[in-house]
């Protein structure tokens, strides 16, 4: 009975077998440029460029069904998580039950709609707008038939895919909690505990998605499956990694513009990251929040709020924020000049060991988000006129620190490293 079940179930999947199947054609790392040709990818295999480690492709066991469903758990967790009962606090004898809209309202009506803002594409806009438009792409490569402007949406459920932060937005409420239960009784909701299902089911669904095979099951879908070289020639997509005729301006893959390496990268991100050192510093230096009641007001900074925790004994949260807020920022500026640096005029420094400090910048800038969403949680708590916290103006720099040095590290083009490390070896020889 149970093979027979088995069976069944191979069958009702076997069409899709076939057609999942990536052949053998020419890709460029993202990475370091390398060209190379990649051999018939099947589902459930991976390529990894054999000169910087960067991944190229990949296929997922279960590429046609896998997305959409994990998009949709995750669509249903997200409108379960934003509807329910995420926190409950007890203050000086109040009873302050939080949702995730709650936080959200207090904000606007205390004139931070700006964090607002932030909080909500972070935590609900990026997320929901990327599995939509993953159920949009993947329902049309199910319909064997590319729905309109799925183009559009595939470029779009790429670029969402590093802004969404829930994960985040849960680490930020185990910190919160730690400060708060030395005034308050917290008790946790149904919608915390499926905030943690939430960020897993988005991290997978992220996962889940290759862009490069997404495109060529779009490609497919045209009647273009045979990835024949281009004669005359030829340049390779930044975005959809498919190489294009050398007299193309736009991809007709993928639709983005064609080019050997991504325009005007050194000057957006050098620009993006000289703005985040100028706001860096009122960020570290002004008042990031403003703790009342009817007897005290006391502002504190960043530092000297980690300086307050390590002396009332919470070691641990201390050396959490210290790190999300003051090591991260000024490590990624730090690596993001010497990536810079490399890629202008050069370095020893190998370029293999670039691209990892690159990768590693890339990934950890969205951490430093901790201390925005505490002290959101914070606002949401403290309230009242017995007992308010409000954001002082470094709030806002320092959030925009983070997502400057975030747009800082995506609009650098690692190649650009590769090119002048290649450079130098030529005039050494």
């Amino acid at each position: 009975m149970k093979f027979a079940t088995r069976l069944r179930r191979a069958r009702r999947y076997r069409p899709y077998q076939p057609k999942a199947v990536m052949p053998a054609h020419y890709i460029s790392c993202h990475s370091c440029g390398l060209e190379l040709r990649l051999p018939p990818l099947k589902p459930g295999k991976a390529a990894f460029c054999p000169r910087c480690g960067h991944p190229l492709a990949r296929v997922e066991a279960n590429p046609f069904l896998l997305p959409p469903a994990l998009a949709l758990a995750s669509l249903i967790m997200l409108a379960v998580v934003f509807s329910g009962l995420y926190m409950h606090v007890t203050v000086l004898g109040l009873e302050v039950p939080l949702t995730m809209p709650e936080m959200m309202k207090v904000l606007i009506l205390q004139k931070s709609g700006f964090l607002a803002e932030v909080m909500f594409v972070l935590t609900f806009g990026a997320p929901f707008f990327f599995c939509l438009l993953c159920l949009y792409v993947y329902g049309g490569l199910l319909w064997g038939k590319p729905p309109p402007g799925v183009l559009g949406a595939t470029r779009w459920l790429v670029r969402l895919r590093g802004w969404m932060m829930v994960d985040v937005f849960f680490i930020s409420t185990l910190v919160a909690y730690i400060k708060l239960g030395k005034v308050a009784q917290v008790h946790f909701g149904p919608a915390f505990y499926l905030m943690f299902v939430l960020s897993v089911l988005l991290i997978r669904t992220a996962l889940s998605v290759p862009e490069h095979w997404v495109y060529y099951q779009i490609r497919r879908l045209r009647g273009d499956k045979d990835l024949v070289r281009p004669e005359g020639g030829s340049v390779f997509c930044g975005k959809c990694l498919f190489e294009r005729p050398a007299h193309e301006t736009e991809c007709e893959i993928c639709g983005s513009g064609l080019h050997k390496r991504r325009p005007n990268s050194l000057g957006l991100s050098l620009a993006l990251l000289i703005t985040s050192v100028i706001l860096l510093l009122p960020a570290n230096l002004m008042t990031i929040m403003v703790s009342s009641n009817p007897t005290v007001i006391e502002r504190s900074t960043i530092f000297s709020g980690i300086q307050f925790m390590w002396r009332d004994g919470d070691h641990y949260i201390a050396i959490i924020i210290f790190s999300a807020s003051i090591m991260v920022p000024w490590l990624k500026i730090i690596a993001m000049g010497v990536l810079l640096y490399a890629a202008k005029f050069g370095t020893k420094m190998a370029p293999q060991k670039l691209s990892k400090l690159y990768l590693i910048t890339e990934s950890i800038g969205r951490w430093s988000m901790i201390d925005i969403f505490v002290i959101i949680m914070l606002m949401s708590t403290f309230r009242t006129h017995m007992a308010r916290v409000v954001p002082g103006p470094a709030a806002l720099y320092f959030c925009l620190v983070v997502l400057l040095t975030m747009l800082s590290a995506h609009f650098f083009d690692p190649r650009l490293m590769w090119d002048k490390a290649a450079q130098r070896n030529t005039k050494a020889t």
